[in-house]
């Protein structure tokens, strides 16, 4: 009995100890650039100063979209309208003008307006953005879908590696107290108590970052799989029919879905696109009214010729999970207090991944996996002996 256990312990920190050796490298990447990406809107206001919206009183309505648009085709002839986006944090309206139905970085311009007032605030000049240099690196390592598929595996793989972790830890720790750091001890002694006891006190953490990593990396495949379950069905009666030249106002459209989903309100619009829509829809995102309910959002197309809307009927159920994981993963869901106490962890895990790596590279003569094998046996010989005396 106590040498299957002791097997058992063994193989489980050989599974620790490869995907965690498997995943290091990626996963420093992941959180160096994590770190500032946390307080990217901090970082934002100090980088890149913008012009305020105007000061008006509570409950002033949104102005019109319309006048907005008309100001960014005159600005940009040679581009066409691809989106509108309402600012979460301020009163503004982003009106993204792009050359293409698929843009890539860099060819989308835009211009930003108050969205009470109307008038126009700033048009953004082509400049490096350190954030979004931050996010690519991060999330996709500058290589697109292949990238972030990569980095969906390495959190797959780090996510194996704390549950492996976790079960090696008990056996390891059985005749010590919880979060013991030898300071008498040498140099690797102390590296692997304070790799362990860091490690079992962001465990919880690590796992919420890590599982939600491999849902956000998942993001493109699910909107896209859902993209092609939905829209053919949707867009079937307009099979064969000429794409339209004439668009009705967008205004209307915005005011159309608001008043047919008076529990939410309209976060974007998307012209039609043959890639990512419908060629003769406008796409209308609207989202939830409450902290909780406003990272949940409700796609409507609206025909550009008729104003019919057709609701999709909401997301599905991975999506939902998709649009859930993405504030957890950043922790920007509860002010700066908790982004402090995201920050803190992930400068903690840095600590853990090093210590690892040291631990690996300072090999003993004695291999671990004998130790954890005796020290099994051992307190499975005195739990015997326990339970004949009794």
């Amino acid at each position: 009995m106590a040498h299957l256990q002791a097997k058992t312990v063994r193989l489980w920190y050989r599974v620790h100890k490869w995907t965690s050796l498997i995943c290091t490298a990626l996963l420093l990447v992941a959180c160096v650039t994590g770190l500032p990406l946390v307080f990217h809107d901090e970082l934002d206001t100090l980088l890149e100063p913008h012009a305020r919206a105007a000061s008006v009183p509570e409950g002033t309505p949104r102005a019109s979209v319309d006048p907005m648009l008309a100001a960014a085709e005159a600005r940009f002839p040679a581009l066409h309208p691809f989106s509108i986006a309402w600012d979460d944090d301020e009163p503004r309206v982003f009106v993204n003008m792009s050359p293409v139905d698929q843009p890539k970085d860099g060819e989308v311009k835009s211009m930003i307006f108050d969205a009470h007032t109307g008038s126009l605030l700033e048009v953004p000049q082509d400049r490096f953005d350190l954030t979004s240099f931050l996010l690519q690196l991060h999330s996709e390592i500058f290589l697109g879908l292949p990238g972030e598929l990569t980095m969906g595996l390495m959190s797959l793989t780090f996510v194996i590696s704390l549950v492996s972790g976790a079960l090696v830890y008990g056996p390891f720790m059985r005749r010590l107290d919880f979060g013991t750091y030898r300071r008498e001890g040498a140099r690797r002694t102390r590296w692997f108590d304070l790799h362990n006891l860091l490690g079992i006190v962001t465990l919880t953490w690590a796992f919420v970052v890590g599982a939600t990593g491999v849902m956000n990396a998942l993001s493109a495949p699910l909107f896209g799989l859902w993209r092609a379950q939905t829209l053919p069905q949707i867009l079937k009666p307009y099979h064969g029919r000429p794409v339209p030249s004439h668009f009705r106002p967008v205004q209307a459209s915005v005011d159309a879905v608001a008043a047919s989903l008076p529990q939410m309100e309209v976060a974007a619009v998307l012209f039609p696109n043959k890639v990512f829509g419908s060629p003769r829809h406008f796409v209308v995102w609207a989202k939830g009214k409450t902290p909780l309910t406003s990272r949940m959002e409700t796609p409507t197309l609206v025909d550009v010729e008729t104003g019919a809307l057709i609701h999709t009927g909401g997301l599905p159920w991975y999506l939902r999970g998709l649009e859930l994981s993405r504030p957890l993963h950043f922790g920007d869901y509860g002010g700066l207090p908790l982004k402090i106490l995201w920050g803190l962890f992930d400068a903690v895990l840095i600590v853990v991944l090093v210590s690892g790596v040291y631990l690996w590279l300072s090999k003993r003569k004695t291999p671990l996996e004998r130790d954890l094998n005796r020290l099994v046996e051992r307190e499975t010989r005195k739990e015997l002996q326990e339970v004949h005396v009794a």
